[in-house]
């Protein structure tokens, strides 16, 4: 037994089934690797994607009573499509009492601006009137001091006739008087004596004339000093319509500037009506974009307010895919590159595609709470950037697409 196992010839290593099978192995290990490596080659892709798109919030602008809900979940709207409408009586009469006012507002400009050229011609009228009545105020108190001086100079001349003919009168008086002693003695004539009595006699009836005249004079300067006050009597009341009249100008301005609210005043309540016209038209919610009805929240007979979401509309239209690629596999993206989207929803069915943008920051930096490293206690963790991935049109017709569907993207680095 022993001499046959001495006598056994030796196995190469080469030969030996075991030692093939591993270096068969090792070998297919290598060609898998290689031919991986090639494949991938010039390919980035990720499964932390999800197709995206725009979800438009359907929110109310006014208040009030909801009368009738159009739509359902789930359901497809044309642009423009009634979604809502809200009782809309509350902002009818809101639209016709602002109509109201403007008609009154209307009525009240035409007649603040018509009074404009009446009042500007009547201060006109009495500026010039008043400047007039001024001048002929003037006028009256001149001819008053002319008739005063001419009164109290025939006064003057009055008594000084009267001087005169007093002195005349003293004088033939005495004469008669002289002639009279004479007369008794016949040294002189009866009819000299006559002649002196009647030359007397008139120089008495002189006196009483002058005396008259005197109090004619004295009689007239009265009215003329009374004719004196009331020119300038008339004068000082010319004198202040003359003032009132120059503050025209003032109400002509200020008739204007009533004429001007009252304009202004139209243009207030026509934004009324415009405004009333705008919250009738709100009551009726429309669909901004076509898209499919999602997460509605309003029924019949419920009040809103403004600004409380009532439903949301989302295009199916405008669809794409937000990719989060690791920052180590943007070295070579690009905008422009081809991608290819597999859809996990429809048993891996590929889209086409390719890069729109790159995210300007990290999806970290956008979180609630985003890290800050400089706090300390730093471990550097690989980055996620967000790729925007535009597909191919014509490919989901039927719209199968949804956001927030899991996909996973693969980006051709390389042509």
């Amino acid at each position: 037994m022993a001499e046959q196992v001495a006598t056994e010839p030796t196995v190469p290593l080469s030969r030996r089934p075991g030692v093939r099978i591993g270096v068969g192995v090792a070998v297919l290990a290598v060609i898998g690797i290689a031919a991986w490596l090639w494949i991938t080659a010039g390919r980035e892709s990720t499964d932390d994607a999800q197709v995206d798109g725009h979800v438009t919030p359907i929110a109310a602008r006014v208040g009030g009573t909801v009368s009738r809900v159009l739509v359902i979940d789930n359901q497809q709207v044309a642009q423009g499509a009634t979604l809502v409408e809200i009782d809309p009586r509350d902002y009818q009469v809101a639209l016709d009492k602002a109509k109201a006012d403007v008609a009154d507002a209307e009525a009240a400009t035409v007649s603040a601006t018509s009074n404009v050229p009446v009042i500007s011609a009547q201060t006109t009228g009495g500026v010039t009137s008043a400047r007039g009545g001024v001048e002929s105020a003037q006028s009256g108190i001149t001819a008053a001091e002319r008739e005063v001086d001419v009164a109290r100079a025939r006064l003057t001349t009055a008594q000084a006739k009267q001087r005169e003919v007093e002195a005349n009168a003293t004088k033939t008086a005495r004469d008669v008087e002289r002639l009279r002693g004479l007369l008794a003695k016949d040294e002189v004539s009866q009819q000299q004596f006559d002649a002196a009595v009647a030359a007397a006699d008139n120089q008495k009836a002189a006196v009483d004339s002058a005396r008259s005249q005197v109090a004619e004079a004295q009689s007239g300067i009265p009215v003329a000093e009374s004719r004196l006050a009331q020119a300038k009597a008339a004068e000082q009341q010319a004198r202040a319509e003359w003032q009132t009249a120059q503050s025209g100008p003032q109400q002509v301005a200020s008739t204007r500037a009533h004429a001007a609210a009252a304009e202004a005043h139209v243009l207030q309540v026509k934004a009324s009506v415009a405004q009333a016209e705008l919250n009738l038209q709100y009551a009726t919610v429309k669909a901004p974009v076509k898209g499919i009805v999602s997460r509605k929240n309003v029924e019949p007979g419920q009040i809103v307010q403004p600004g409380q979401p009532l439903m949301a509309v989302i295009p199916l239209d405008d669809i794409w895919v937000t990719a989060n690629y690791k920052e180590t596999q943007l070295t070579n993206v690009r905008p422009g590159q081809r991608a290819i989207v597999t859809v996990d929803a429809f048993g891996g069915r590929e889209f086409t595609g390719h890069v729109d943008s790159i995210a300007a920051a990290t999806g970290a930096r956008f979180s609630l709470l985003p890290p800050e490293n400089a706090t300390g206690n730093y471990v550097k963790v690989v980055q996620r950037v967000p790729v925007k991935i535009v597909l191919d049109g014509g490919q989901d017709a039927e719209h199968l697409l949804r956001p927030g569907m899991s996909v996973t993207p693969t980006i051709y680095t390389k042509p």
